[in-house]
């Protein structure tokens, strides 16, 4: 380890014990006032890894590594010489002597002592509390023991409805358990919403399919004759049955280190300190982030203000003016895909406020502002709809430009006003995390020549902790270069000018059949004659398919040059999975199979050893097949009648359906009949993105139409077209189109929107995403599609008649072709070789990927003192 300076007795030293986010924080701030190098530094890290973002550590379950979440760069600790020692906590404090001992037994001396210790998980103290199967939620280890635990239970409850609460609940239902949410009280995230709030937040995640007890409490946790959780019983008298729980009930200080030695703690705990945050109680030690009770009285529990808290010791280390005498709470999260936000007073609590309200209780959304008498924007709360956050946030404390009703409206019900960057004053906060304002990030672009989000991220830290500020961040980056007369670039990469729109334009009126006569013709000046990039060549690939019977191109993804724009599911017309086998989705046409059908299916599974799964589209994905399996299985599905599911491709996915009239009392239309009609009309369409489909036989929406790119819902007189929904990573309610429409009417209309969705749409635009974009927005789109105000309707379903009449199954024609069979095989110079690192280990009668490269465990930080 290099160490800078070179350690000696004269040598200050700065100890901090904690390495959490706060403590990473404090790290670099040390290091831009060069106090790395003048100091000796020593970390003292509980944990068995060093810093990693606990904001997102939910994400742990949706495919991140501990790696990934690390906020660590081990290269900026090696060169600025910090001693860092990972699972080796603190244990005692000698004021008196100014020393600090580890848990190793190794005793460090200070000048200055720093403690960023955090939080403890809050478990109430009912019986059986730690019973085997009860665990908290608050760091990586936690997370794997859920893991573990829960590969062998069914059930799992969550005691806590706040921000914790909800992602711990998330994480259950994804590990497979029927999740339980208990918050005692009476509505969730009571802290951050209001009644109306919580009401759209409960049913949005009821939909989702967990079950939330709000005003009640946790008296007991039940355990069997062995000491393990079998059920909770409730204040209200009720029992719930549940082999897991989890406690995420809030949090406490953790100042036992502070009280020990004798520093000065609040009443309900935290470490006293002043607006420096220098412990009142002894000059020489400082507390920051969740352990440290702020000069205002308050323990902040948000990643911001201990932000703050760590530039603020820092720069008084330093001996530079600074101080810290409160913090914005402002939130915007993503609980279970939900957007949540509030800002300023949210709850309405200044004199002589005003509500302005919106509310829609059956798509989930509720926006309130909270205004005063002469106009001001106080604060708010957005529930279902969080994107107008960063914008309103700016505007908190002053007066809007227009009138608060226009501010929450949604698209449709009344033209939202559009406030752009250029309606937000210098000194409005945009990045809350990191307390940068539209002046820094207006600097960061014309003094520091910074003309790119990850430019202007790196020169102000907005954007580079939770993220929620980026596209404000990219519309103030835009807005200052062009009001600067820069020319901003909208091309769709470093080989064209163009947008995709206009490349669209171009292929279809010039007949352009091949993407390096578009790169040769159309191409920037260093572009042409070259190979392209992995940007442009899968989005003009797009674009031939979906035009490919028009310009007389061939339709068939993987024939001659369109074999080489494709990304890797296209490639091999199969998803990769993450030990690099792939999976086998056949289409089942509105989820109708036949037992035979099944039957087929079933037999493959077991002759190739896959893992089967039914997924939400109706369909059943075979896991588990090595490349050279592909052809082998796609010509057993082929010859039983299966064809291409295209769930690899940006194309349509499935048409879900209920059953509708055929069985269902309450069905009004025959959604199953309706639901294969478009499958088998749209199947293979490429697209912008991935299109997804829902025919629902009644009102009641089981099939969830309203949350799909396009939805039909059956009524008496016909059928409702819903456009724009998305119940992904980002939900959005539908928007209804048209309605009362005859067979041949709907099918007509979602001609014409698909096809001016993809003649119009950016690359990678889901529906949902272009519809919000596209000026006019849902308006402009029906008097398109409905009206044709543009006059190309006739042209949009010429155009996609010609798709249908060409339709070709991408499985039959591979396995048909032997020169296209080649290209499935691990190894070009073995064909018959298999990828030995492709392995499987069994779980539940079935098999999983075998990551033996990817094991979770301790290991040394290389460049780092470590015990």
């Amino acid at each position: 380890m290099t160490a800078t300076p070179e350690a000696t007795e004269a040598t200050p030293t700065i100890v901090l014990v904690g390495h959490g986010m706060v403590g990473q924080r404090f790290l670099e701030a040390l290091a831009q006032r060069g106090l790395t190098a003048t100091h000796r530094v020593v970390v003292l890290c509980e944990e068995p890894r060093p810093a990693y973002d606990r904001v997102a550590l939910t994400s742990y379950f949706s495919g991140k590594t501990p790696e990934d979440l690390s906020m660590t760069d081990m290269e900026f600790i090696q060169t600025h010489g910090i001693e860092l020692y990972v699972g080796d906590p603190a244990v005692s404090v000698d004021r008196e002597a100014r020393k600090v001992t580890a848990r190793s037994g190794e005793v460090f001396e200070y000048e200055t002592l720093v403690l960023a210790t955090g939080s403890y998980p809050f478990v109430p103290p009912v019986p059986n509390k730690d019973a085997e199967g009860c665990f908290v939620y608050r760091t990586i280890d936690d997370l794997l023991a859920i893991e573990e635990y829960a590969k062998s239970r069914t059930t799992g409850a969550v005691v806590g409805g706040g921000l914790l609460g909800l992602e711990a609940a998330g994480a259950l239902k994804g590990l497979g358990l029927t999740s339980h949410i208990v918050e005692f009280a009476p509505r969730l995230m009571p802290v951050q919403v209001d009644e109306g709030g919580g009401a759209a937040l409960l049913r949005t995640i009821e939909d989702m399919g967990l079950t939330v007890h709000t005003g009640v409490g946790t008296q007991e946790i039940v355990v069997d004759e062995t000491g393990a959780v079998t059920g909770m019983k409730l204040s209200d008298g009720s029992e719930l049955a549940t082999d897991l729980v989890v406690f995420s009930a809030g949090v406490r200080p953790r100042d036992q280190l502070a009280r020990d030695c004798g520093l000065t703690v609040g009443e309900r705990g935290g470490i006293t300190v002043d607006e420096q945050c220098r412990t009142v109680a002894d000059p020489h030690v400082f507390a920051i982030g969740e352990c440290a009770l702020a000069s205002d009285g308050r323990v902040y529990g948000l990643v911001a203000p201990g932000y703050e808290q760590a530039e603020t010791a820092a720069a008084t280390i330093a001996a530079d003016e600074a101080s810290f005498t409160g913090a914005d709470l402002s939130t915007k999260l993503k609980l279970l895909g939900v957007d949540v936000a509030s800002f300023g007073d949210a709850h309405g609590a200044s004199e002589d406020c005003l509500d302005v309200v919106y509310s829609d209780s059956r798509a989930g959304l509720y926006k309130k502002l909270v205004i005063g008498r002469d106009g001001t924007l106080l604060g708010g709360i957005l529930v279902g709809d969080a994107e107008a956050y960063g914008t309103l946030k700016a505007f908190t404390g002053s007066v809007p430009p227009v009138s608060p009703e226009s501010l929450v409206l949604p698209a449709g019900a009344g033209a939202p006003a559009q406030l752009g960057p250029s309606a937000l004053p210098d000194e409005a906060i945009i990045c809350s995390c990191n307390n940068v304002t539209k002046g820094t990030i207006r600097s960061a672009v014309t003094e520091h020549s910074c003309t790119t989000v990850p430019e202007v991220k790196k020169c102000t830290k907005a954007g580079t902790t939770c993220g929620s500020c980026v596209k404000v961040l990219g519309q103030l980056i835009t807005a200052e270069l062009e009001a600067s007369g820069v020319e901003v670039d909208k091309g769709l990469c470093g080989c064209f000018a163009q947008t995709r729109e206009e490349l669209y334009e171009i292929v279809l009126a010039l007949r352009i059949n091949t993407y390096q006569d578009l790169l040769d013709r159309y191409g920037r000046d260093g572009a042409r004659g070259g190979d392209g990039c992995e940007i442009c060549k899968p989005a003009v690939g797009s674009i031939i398919a979906s035009l490919a019977p028009t310009i007389g191109a061939s339709g068939y993804v993987l024939d001659g040059e369109q074999a080489a724009l494709q990304d890797s599911n296209d490639h091999f017309l199969a998803n990769i999975q993450k030990n690099g086998s792939y999976s086998v989705v056949p289409r089942i046409a509105g989820g109708e199979i036949t037992p035979e059908g099944l039957i087929v299916i079933g037999e493959i599974a077991r002759d190739f050893g896959l893992y089967t799964k039914i997924t939400g589209g109706q369909r059943i994905d075979m896991f588990g097949a090595r490349v050279e399996q592909l052809p082998l299985i796609w010509a057993r599905l082929v010859d039983a009648g299966f064809e291409s599911g295209h769930a690899y491709g940006k194309s349509l996915r499935t048409v879900k359906s209920c059953v509708g009239r055929t069985w269902c009392r309450y069905g009004v239309q025959d959604s199953v009949r309706m639901a294969i009609d478009l499958e088998l009309r749209y199947r293979g369409l490429r697209s912008p993105h991935k299109l997804k489909s829902a025919v629902s036989g009644c009102q009641r929406e089981c099939a969830e139409a309203q949350s799909k790119d396009f939805g039909v819902i059956a009524t008496a007189g016909g059928w409702n077209l819903y456009v724009g929904g998305n119940g992904g990573a980002t939900p959005r309610h539908a928007d209804l189109l048209a309605q009362d429409l005859s067979d041949a009417e709907l099918i007509r209309l979602i001609d014409r929107f698909l096809m001016f969705y993809i003649r119009t749409a950016d690359r990678l635009e889901r529906t949902s995403v272009w519809l919000e974009r596209i000026p006019g927005g849902l308006d402009h789109v029906r008097d398109v599609v409905v009206e044709d105000s543009l006059g190309i309707c006739e042209e949009l379903e010429t155009l996609m008649a010609a798709h249908v009449a060409n339709y070709r199954d991408e499985w039959s024609e591979t396995i048909n072709d032997p020169e296209k069979l080649a290209r499935f095989v691990s190894f070009v110079n073995a064909p018959d070789t298999p990828d030995p690192v492709v392995g499987f280990v069994p779980e539940r009668d079935q098999i999983k990927p075998d990551l033996p490269l990817l094991t979770i465990g301790h290991r040394p930080l290389e460049g780092s003192a470590q015990r």
